[in-house]
């Protein structure tokens, strides 16, 4: 007796569809054009992106950035809110890739998810396209993967990876730095993509406690205060970097103040910051007050409300936090290098 013949398995059987993800491909392709630079010469549909340094460059040096946006998508998960999280996983890497004083160049991205939902990709990798936009990177590559069974229904995880480029004899290492500089601070969007873990435990804290969670905060409603994707600062300090001699920059993510900036002070020197130098929103302040936190833990766990510090000569500080403004960055004298003595690297008082 002949056995019955089993019935065909696709691809599709199996969980992944690849109707959707040319459909993907479809709808993303308008938005990375968009994002289009000299200096690109084959971006998506092949099976590697080409792109090269503009000749403006006399001894380019590479330099690179990757990163996610972290469990702040669980919340876009819960709350149906996928528009930004790209915009933050661009800001995440050409944030980090700005303080060595170079200009990002392009962006590559990785979209993973069990079920691929085209509208809720389409909308991220809008995002994403926006984000390289806003920052002057094209995005010329990425990889959509579809992988049943290894995320839940309705999540997905980002990667994003970012390369600049910077004149080998500009490059920002903070080596110059000495006391009597002036830390300038940039107004951060809100948390940005760092901290998430605590803000989850706090909204859960908040929902249960009289009162519950507060309608508005910043005059925006709780869930656009909260989720306020990170601020890309590229254009901004670029125009500042070409006009004034600034010595370090520093992007303000996990660690906070306290664990950043150190890494570009050279040894034997701290930055004493004066509290109150810098507003701190109604969002941070909701956050600290409902976490039960100190100044310390919130300035190492948050932003609290600075993403970016320029460190420059007191006499160029003024000229230099004009420059930015007229940018459109919100800018606070926040401190000063000093000796280190016995203490921390970074003091708040």
């Amino acid at each position: 007796m002949t056995s019955p013949t089993p019935t065909p398995l696709s691809y599709k059987d199996a969980g992944v569809d690849i109707d959707a993800g040319d459909a993907l491909i479809d709808r993303i392709k308008p938005l990375a054009k968009k994002t289009m630079r000299e200096g690109v010469l084959a971006g998506i549909g092949g099976f590697g992106a080409l792109f090269e340094v503009p000749k403006r460059y006399k001894e380019p040096v590479l330099v690179s950035g990757t990163d996610g946006v972290g469990t702040k998508l669980k919340l876009a998960f819960e709350w149906n809110m996928h528009d930004t999280v790209g915009i933050d996983l661009v800001a995440m890497s050409v944030n980090d890739v700005l303080v060595q004083g170079a200009e990002p160049l392009f962006f590559l991205d990785y979209f993973a998810c069990g079920k691929l939902d085209v509208d809720t990709a389409a909308a991220v990798i809008g995002g994403i396209a926006r984000g390289c936009e806003l920052s002057g990177c094209a995005l010329i590559g990425g990889e959509t993967a579809e992988m049943p069974g290894m995320y839940p229904a309705g999540e997905y995880d980002l990667a994003g990876f970012a390369v600049g480029a910077v004149e080998k004899s500009k490059i920002l290492t903070g080596q110059n730095v000495k006391p009597g500089d002036v830390v300038l601070g940039l107004a951060s969007a809100g948390v940005h993509s760092n901290g998430f873990s605590l803000v989850r435990k706090v909204l859960e804290r908040a929902e249960q406690q009289e009162g519950g969670l507060p309608a508005m905060l910043d005059g925006k409603p709780l869930r656009d205060a909260v989720m306020a994707p990170t601020r890309l600062y590229v254009k901004p300090v670029l125009e500042a970097l070409a006009k004034h001699p600034i010595k370090a920059l520093a992007h303000i993510t996990g660690g906070g103040l306290l664990e950043n900036i150190p890494r570009v002070l050279p040894e034997g020197t701290a930055a004493h910051l004066k509290k109150g130098s810098w507003p701190q929103t109604e969002l941070f302040a909701w956050l600290q007050k409902v976490a039960g936190i100190d100044d310390i833990e919130m300035n190492r766990t948050f932003n609290n409300g600075i993403g970016m510090v320029v460190v420059i000569d007191a006499a160029e500080a003024a000229a230099c936090a004009a420059t930015l403004r007229a940018a459109g960055e919100s800018v606070h004298e926040i401190g000063v290098i000093a000796a280190r003595g016995e203490g921390a690297a970074v003091i708040v008082g």
